[in-house]
């Protein structure tokens, strides 16, 4: 039976942590309640609960004012093949280092952990997507970041704590190291594959650098990227008089603020969506793979 030190201990432990969730939680609340409320009505007011004059201005703007559609799919089709190929190309190279048998593999791995302290620099890098032709192209967006140093390390250090003895068995078998990758290893790494999934996604996601410098197509920009201009566009429209009184008297109401507020729910609403799903692999994979290193 516990003693009355541990049930106080207990008791201030879980105040703790809920008010440390709160903190935590607000912050998304109060965008999300800020995006949805009158622009001049929360301007009084430095913190609420609910949504003050609720009204969808800021959404509406947004989407009326902007051709998001194209953008939008184009940062989906970027998230979803660039996440894919990136689980792909670090898996298959992970792989790879862990075999004995692989030429230069420590060579290769020092080089790949140098990487991660020394960049070539932005000038180096925009002349390499240059010269390899990727210069507004949609692969720009992809085929940089398929191997990234950091993923890479951790699907190797998981790769190499399963158990030898099973792929020993499939090697006596008869399968082949490309067979045993797909039937053997992959399904086994579910947590750790789940894992860089989740990074990988996000930071496709919140990409817009690399549509700045190397990707000048209409056709090919991305919601991110887009968004960051209507909001730099709509801040300094936001100064001028006779362009509010051109766009309408909602569009007066409209402020800086309340449509930065709206971008930020459309940015963050998708990863916050596909989080729930992927999180049960998360604190799993993201331990046993940096367990060694």
């Amino acid at each position: 039976m516990s003693s009355l030190s541990e049930k106080t201990f207990s008791v201030l432990n879980y105040v703790f942590l809920a008010i440390l969730g709160i903190l935590c939680f607000y912050p998304f609340y109060f965008i999300i309640v800020y995006s949805f409320s009158d622009p001049k009505a929360v301007l009084s007011s430095p913190g609420y609960l609910f949504p003050k004059g609720f009204t969808l201005v800021n959404y509406e703007t947004i989407f009326t004012q902007n051709d998001v559609l194209r953008p939008f799919f184009v940062s989906v089709a970027r998230t979803v093949s660039g996440t894919a190929l990136t689980l792909i190309g670090c898996a298959m190279f992970a792989y790879g280092l862990t075999k004995k048998d692989t030429p230069m593999r420590k060579f290769m791995y020092v080089v790949l952990v140098f990487t991660m302290y020394i960049s070539a620099g932005l000038i180096p890098g925009y002349l390499l997507i240059k010269e390899l032709h990727m210069l507004n192209t949609f692969w720009v967006y992809i085929i940089p970041g398929m191997i990234n140093a950091f993923f890479l390390i951790l699907i190797k250090t998981f790769f190499e704590q399963l158990p030898a003895e099973l792929e020993e068995a499939a090697l006596i078998e008869g399968a082949g190291y490309f067979r045993i990758f797909w039937s053997l290893v992959v399904p086994l790494s579910k947590p750790i594959l789940a894992t860089i999934a989740i990074f990988a996604a996000v930071g496709q996601w919140n990409n817009w650098m690399d549509n700045l410098l190397y990707n000048s197509s209409q056709s090919l920009l991305t919601l991110q990227f887009m968004l960051l201009k209507f909001l730099q566009t709509q801040s300094y429209s936001m100064k001028d008089a006779a362009m509010m009184a051109a766009l309408g008297n909602e569009a007066f109401n409209i402020t800086p603020q309340s449509i930065r507020m709206a971008i930020t729910v459309i940015v963050i609403f998708p990863v916050l969506a596909v989080y729930p799903f992927l999180q049960r692999y998360f604190v799993k994979g993201i331990m046993i793979g940096a367990v060694k290193g």
